[in-house]
């Protein structure tokens, strides 16, 4: 199940060369790098036993560095001389399928690959041996598309729909109920398609390798015009009378695209730059094209390019080398190498065959209140030959050095111009053969559209003229070779980075290992640095982007009337498809239509759901993963509280947080913090002005961040299965950093800066914030709705739920319009809110009391950054023996009373919708399930999560035809809710919703006699459960886990509870959620489908948000 990946979800960690390594989710897709990517892990894991929201952290390196070439860095693994014997075991295994092409070892990151073409098949298979137990195996096919069709978007999801050996409609969906998988998931490039999966558990593992590799090569999809129907597009008519429309799960998807501004800008951009080869057509799907797309065409691109001579294999981790080739050789050796296969998919370069710049204008959607603000970017191609990796990495550094941060010149200037609301573009985008450089602003006037391209060339030429500062290219330096050496790869798989980093040469027939490797040319850069300073940067500027004429400036026009010109000019061209069609047609389409919907709607056979390979109960761990945690109160009479959590390895990094109460801040305050957090970061604090403390961090960390954190907690003395009331909170500050155990002292330096002397009188700044707080809360509205009427609806019902909505829903979007008004007009104002805020914060009698620093790092670390904690809590601001803040685990939380007042005003359990310009829906309703006070037991989180990947996968998103649908569940809250996610559909997918109690009490009398499938619903849920952590997140978890004030022996009730499931808890929960407590709908959709909803008789409270 496909999602394309937006721009602003992926901002943050955006790729800084191809040499970085970071996770593919870094990469940079605002020109379309990563087409469309599986919304399967877009769920999430649950970090403890209970499904909680964590704050993001990130991961450290499984290809931890063999060497230290970093001061600071420390070796995370085993030394050179100790595993000497076992790298030369791992990259010398033979199998007489297989010739060796090559073998390397990255020293970077201790891993040994063999690089190996299969005889048979031609097939290239690149495997890498490490002690990283999270096992990742993938498959990418080169698949240059011709057009518009969304052809290799469409095979993509399809392949997963059964295949030769595995014979249910859908054992991606299977494997999803029930594997231990950690990443589960395929995505689309413009030139690629990746298929990935990833495993703690080895027999899981082959399982899920077996699943793929047979679907790839043998999928029921190009014998069975079903499969392309349901997934790509296909004509829908029940009865002669009505009309025909348009439906496929990826027709949906790309329709939800194309009403986004941000995305029509990036796909403009791309195919204004590629006029000549694939890159310059739209390998998601343009939903005018889509339709073109015969199952003919469809079959044949997976007979053209689904060849094992087109494969590009990979497989890491601490499993056999031997067993993964026999494991492929039995798939492999059906083939004979096909000679065309490589010479067929090779991508064209583009040649910078412009002689001068070239301009297009395009219009964009707005709502009826909307403001008629233009969008502008600017495009370079950037090269049309290959880079050196020198090349590659100084770019990144360029890069970085123009756009990365808030304060990077380019970025910086564009952004307190005034000319717009916020940036677009983001800079460099390398994950293709090309690379492009792009940027821009949107909220541009029209009179203001050429200043803006003007200024872009201004700063740059600016640039080459005078150079950058020594400091802002130490920074940058430092910032990419702590992450290069530290390897965070987030959320994900570290081998799934590695593989991806690999295939950035991989696939252009280049070799995969040298794309690895960065000390050579970090070394050639620090000695050219060393030599000329910023002329190096200067340069590569001049040469590829200002003397470049293969340029293109993108303009998007806005119109009121495109929304309804375009659903008119879909119904226009349906109608005169159906004028066209006999009456024998027309029932053909109608009988298809029963047929599909028939074969949507069966249930696979005991025979076929046999096929799918399982794990068992007894594969299971039983016992709950806990993470060490010391507490110190008081700590050498502090008034702080200090803990530590010792793991074995941080590889030398000291991963800090500091926690400040905030429940002293005024709750008509509260949604100022969203700004107040940023306020910290981006303005300056002490002597540093923005740019100087960018550099400061840049120089001397691996990054600092601030947030806020607010949950619910475990009253002293509550039972902690009962469902919370939720007026017992903690309400934190976050300042989160990360330094090498030698660097602490200079970190604790800057948080503390930070948190007391922020520069909260910038007015300039601050307006230039809201402004792109606005746009993208707008963005968030419109992209992801799901997320937006979830977080309505929480606020209906609990305290938490509407402090998160306040902050981060859809009333925050107002807050921010009313903050910028305040601030352009009353400035005094607003400072005075925020200067108030701070010292609330920084109260001396009780600060400290609320205070607490947690740290994580190995043994040496910890003894290391002692003294730099005990004079960090010297400094603090604060009495030491200041007064007690309440006792938040006994009393309420002052903000409840007056949060309650609001609730009732505000948040009224009432269906709304909330009207933007769509072509999709973003349906929710939700309620309580569970009351204050009542027992909620591990086995809801089972059925919860059987109906989530069950009944409204097949109902919303196979039959109803929308990019997803699926459910939330809270056991501290009790809060249940159905989402669906870009929904052709509004009142039948509320009907879906209002049958699932029934769905579930049928599923309970079945799995009475079916303890297979009962056992996949609880291996899926444990899986859900046992996601690997990194150093960071293990800390923040076990932080977390004690901040709510719950213990290691509720967790492990609670993993048993989830063991012990039974078919009669199914039924327990069904009859709970068909007499749903307090119902409400939430819906982001157009103003026609609520008319439409509303003639349905599902009428709501409607509002325009945008």
């Amino acid at each position: 199940m496909i999602v394309c990946m937006s721009s602003q979800a992926i901002s943050s960690l955006r790729r800084l060369s191809a040499m970085a390594m970071v996770a593919f989710f870094g990469m940079s897709v605002r020109k379309g790098a990563v087409t469309a990517f599986s919304f399967a892990t877009f769920a999430g894991r649950a970090t403890g036993t209970r499904t909680t929201s964590t704050l993001a952290s990130s991961l450290n390196p499984a290809f931890a560095p063999r060497q230290s070439r970093t001061a600071g860095f420390d070796l995370a693994m085993s030394t050179m001389a100790e595993v000497t014997s076992d790298i030369d075991k791992a990259m010398n295994v033979e199998h007489p399928a297989y010739e060796i092409i090559r073998k390397d070892f990255i020293e970077e990151y201790g891993a040994a690959t063999t690089l190996y073409r299969h005889k048979k098949s031609g097939a290239e298979l690149l495997s890498v041996s490490n002690d990283d137990d999270n096992k990742v195996f993938g498959i990418t096919f080169r698949t240059p598309p011709e057009d518009s069709t969304g052809v290799p978007h469409i095979l993509e999801h399809s392949v997963l729909c059964g295949s030769r050996k595995y014979k249910t409609k859908d054992p991606f969906v299977q494997l999803l109920q029930g594997s231990l998988q950690t990443f589960l998931n395929a995505f689309t490039y413009p030139d690629r398609t990746c298929y990935v999966v990833a495993s703690q558990n080895e027999k899981d593992f082959y399982n899920l390798v077996n699943v793929y590799t047979d679907a790839v090569f043998h999928p029921r999809a190009i014998k069975d015009p079903m499969v392309h129907a349901q997934e790509g597009w296909h004509l829908e008519l029940e009865n002669k009378d009505d009309p025909l429309i348009f439906k496929g799960v990826v027709y949906n998807e790309m329709k939800g695209v194309y009403s986004s501004p941000d995305s029509l800008l990036n796909r403009a951009s791309q195919r204004s730059i590629f006029p000549d080869n694939t890159y310059g057509v739209d390998s998601g799907g343009d939903p005018k094209v889509i339709p073109d797309l015969s199952f003919e065409q469809f079959a044949a691109f997976h007979g053209k390019f689904y060849h094992p001579s087109n494969s590009r294999i990979y497989f890491s981790g601490d499993d056999d080398v031997y067993t993964r080739l026999e494991l492929m050789d039995e798939y492999l050796r059906e083939f004979d190498v096909l000679p065309e296969a490589k010479p067929a998919s090779v991508i064209e370069w583009q040649k910078k065959r412009f002689s001068e710049p070239k301009k297009e204008k395009y219009p964009y959607p707005i709502g009826p209140d909307q403001p008629e603000t233009h969008m502008v970017m600017v495009n370079w191609l950037m090269n049309d030959r290959p880079f050196t990796a020198f090349e590659e990495l100084a770019i990144g550094i360029m890069d970085r050095l123009l756009m990365g941060t808030t304060s990077s010149i380019l970025r910086k200037t564009l952004t307190e111009s005034g000319l717009g609301e916020a940036i677009v573009g983001g800079g460099l985008s390398d994950e293709l053969l090309q690379a492009t450089f792009s940027v821009g602003l949107k909220g541009v006037k029209t009179e203001d559209v050429g200043k803006v391209e003007q200024l872009i060339y201004d700063t740059l030429d600016k640039v080459v003229a005078e150079g950058f500062d020594d400091d802002d290219i130490a920074s940058s330096m430092n910032t990419v070779e702590f992450q290069l050496r530290e390897f965070n790869t987030g959320s994900f798989p570290k081998g799934l980075s590695f593989m991806l980093g690999a295939m950035s040469k991989w696939l252009y027939d280049e070799s995969p290992t040298e794309a690895l490797k960065f000390e050579k040319p970090l070394a050639e850069l620090k000695a050219k640095i060393a030599e000329s300073g910023s002329q190096v940067f200067q340069d590569l500027i001049k040469d590829f982007i200002i003397n470049n004429t293969h340029r293109t400036t993108v303009e998007l026009v806005p119109s009121k009337t495109l929304e309804a010109e375009e659903t008119k000019e879909e119904q226009d061209r349906l109608a005169a498809i159906k004028q066209s069609l006999s009456d024998r047609e027309l029932e053909r389409i109608i009988e298809t239509t029963k047929k599909l919907k028939e074969l949507q709607g069966s249930e696979d056979t005991p025979e076929e759901r046999a096929t799918i390979p399982a794990l068992e109960l007894k594969d299971l761990k039983r016992e709950t993963t806990e993470y060490p945690i010391a507490v110190s109160k008081n700590e050498n009479g502090s008034g702080v509280t200090v803990l530590r959590h010792e793991l074995a390895s941080t590889s030398g990094i000291a991963y800090a947080v500091l926690a400040v109460d905030l429940s002293g801040v005024s709750v008509d305050d509260i949604p100022l913090l969203p700004l107040f957090t940023r306020v910290l970061m981006e303005t300056g604090a002490g002597p540093y002005d923005q740019v100087a403390l960018s550099r400061q961090i840049g120089i001397h960390t691996g990054g600092i961040d601030v947030s806020t954190l607010t949950t619910a907690v475990h009253p002293t003395g509550s039972d902690p299965s009962k469902v919370l009331d939720g007026n017992h909170l903690q309400t934190k500050l976050i300042i989160k950093g990360k330094a090498t155990s030698d660097k602490t002292e200079k970190l604790f330096s800057l948080m503390k800066l930070i948190l007391t002397e922020a520069n909260l009188d910038s007015k300039t700044r601050i307006i230039e914030m809201l402004k792109e707080e606005k746009s993208r809360a707008e963005s968030r509205i419109r992209g992801s709705g799901h997320s937006a009427v979830n977080m309505r609806m929480k606020a209906r019902y609990r305290v938490g739920g509407y402090i998160d909505e306040m902050m981060s829903g859809i009333s925050q979007l107002e807050t921010i319009k009313e903050l910028l008004q305040q601030a352009e007009e009353d400035w005094p104002s607003l400072l005075a809110r925020l200067e108030n805020m701070r010292n609330v914060i920084l109260n001396a009698d009780t600060c400290r009391d609320g205070m607490i620093l947690d740290i994580t790092g190995d043994s040496s670390v910890l003894e290391k950054v002692q003294p730099s904690i005990n004079s960090f809590l010297n400094e603090l601001p604060g009495k030491a023996d200041g007064l007690k803040l309440p006792d938040f685990y006994s009393v309420e939380h002052p903000w409840v009373p007056r949060v309650r007042e609001l609730m009732n005003k505000f948040a009224p359990i009432e269906d709304e919708g909330f009207v933007v310009p769509t072509q999709v829906s973003y349906v929710g309703k939700g309620g309580l399930v569970f009351e204050e006070g009542e027992t909620v037991t591990g086995a809801a989180q089972v059925v919860a999560r059987f109906l989530r990947t069950g009944y409204l996968w097949d109902h919303v998103r196979v039959m109803g035809g929308a990019y997803g649908g699926f459910c939330t569940f809270s056991p501290y809250s009790g809060f249940f809710s159905f989402l669906s996610y870009r929904d052709p559909n509004l009142a039948k997918t509320i009907d879906v919703y209002d049958a699932a109690a029934d769905a579930i009490l049928a599923a309970a009398d079945q799995l009475k006699s079916d303890p297979d499938a009962l056992a996949q619903a609880i291996i899926g849920t444990i899986g859900d459960m046992d996601g690997p952590l990194g150093p960071d997140q293990k800390g923040f978890t076990a932080m977390q886990r004690w901040l709510i004030n719950e213990n290691a022996d509720y967790r492990q009730q609670f993993r048993n509870q989830i063991l012990d499931t039974k078919a009669e808890d199914f039924k327990a929960f069904g009859e709970r959620l068909k007499s749903l407590k307090q119902p409400s709908v939430a819906v982001v959709s157009s103003q026609g489908a609520f008319e439409a909803a509303a003639a349905d008789g599902k009428t709501m409270k409607l509002k325009s948000v945008l």
